[in-house]
């Protein structure tokens, strides 16, 4: 290594220095939320607080886990419009969206262009919004190192990296060639770690359970259980089949209590227990 390449070496190692140090004597504040269900009430050195349940918060990034036909996508859609809406009378019961005019951005990368639309649409019908602020894109035909590049791209070239809210990246398996490939879902999870990070929004990804168990798949899947900030679990409602429950498996903070959801007679996902009334708030759906 010439001295050249040590000093720039240096000079980089002092800004990460300067990224990375953090001071155990200063007062850091929650990290803000992004999605929260219901609320919690705990004893502080002020009194009673009362404080919003975080799903996900700024800088981090969620994983969603189920099995095959578990109605994930449906799930996923139910957050995107509750992220966009702030809330969903009569659909989203508890849950809360903390957008505060930030975007979100939504990649699917599993399914093509029409079935992809359709989730999209879904999502603008049940918020009554505009794409203005809704950004969606179906990457089905790209390579997996082409859908890292793209995803990476958009984020940091065409956005700027500024005003990103929420990214939802449905399906985490096909950002590499193979889930049990350990360097490959290294690098995937990193990345997600670090769009997450640096551009302060929180990330949703979504992988598929191993059959027969409650573990996501793969080396991908345990790498994501060890970085995430919360993991969720879809499970299928044994007595009532248009049930499904959704499970805050693993959290760094408080954990959010189990809820279900169900699929209207509209072909929406509403939570369980919300009193929907197709006739009178179909407008708003």
């Amino acid at each position: 290594m010439t001295d050249e390449e040590k000093e720039i070496k240096r000079m980089h190692m002092q800004l990460l220095e300067q990224d990375c140090y953090i001071d155990a004597e200063t007062d850091l504040e929650y990290p803000p939320l992004a999605l929260s269900f219901g609320q919690q009430t705990i004893q502080t050195k002020k009194g009673l607080k009362t404080y919003d349940v975080p799903i996900g918060t700024y800088g981090n990034f969620s994983f969603v886990q189920a099995p095959p036909k578990s109605k994930k996508t449906f799930f996923i859609s139910l957050l995107s419009a509750v992220y966009l809406k702030g809330n969903l009378e009569g659909a989203g019961g508890d849950l809360k969206g903390h957008r505060d005019g930030k975007c979100l951005i939504h990649f699917d990368t599993e399914q093509g262009k029409f079935h992809a639309q359709k989730v999209f649409k879904r999502v603008l019908d049940m918020t009554g919004l505009s794409k203005e602020c809704y950004h969606t894109f179906g990457l089905r035909a790209l390579s997996y190192k082409e859908r890292i590049d793209f995803i990476e791209y958009y984020l940091y070239d065409k956005m700027d990296g500024k005003n990103i809210g929420m990214v939802v990246i449905d399906g985490m398996a096909d950002l590499v060639s193979d889930v049990n490939n350990i360097e490959e879902s290294n690098l995937a999870t990193q990345k997600i770690m670090e769009w997450s990070a640096k551009l302060n929004c929180h990330i949703v990804t979504v992988i598929h359970s191993n059959f027969g168990n409650d573990k996501p798949t793969g080396h991908l899947g345990s790498f994501l259980e060890k970085k995430a900030e919360t993991q969720i679990q879809l499970e299928l409602n044994t007595v009532n089949k248009e049930l499904v429950t959704v499970i805050c498996k693993r959290s760094r903070g408080f954990s959010f209590e189990n809820f279900s959801f169900k699929v209207n007679q509209l072909g929406l996902p509403i939570v369980e227990g919300a009193a929907f009334d197709p006739l009178k708030d179909f407008n708003k759906f």
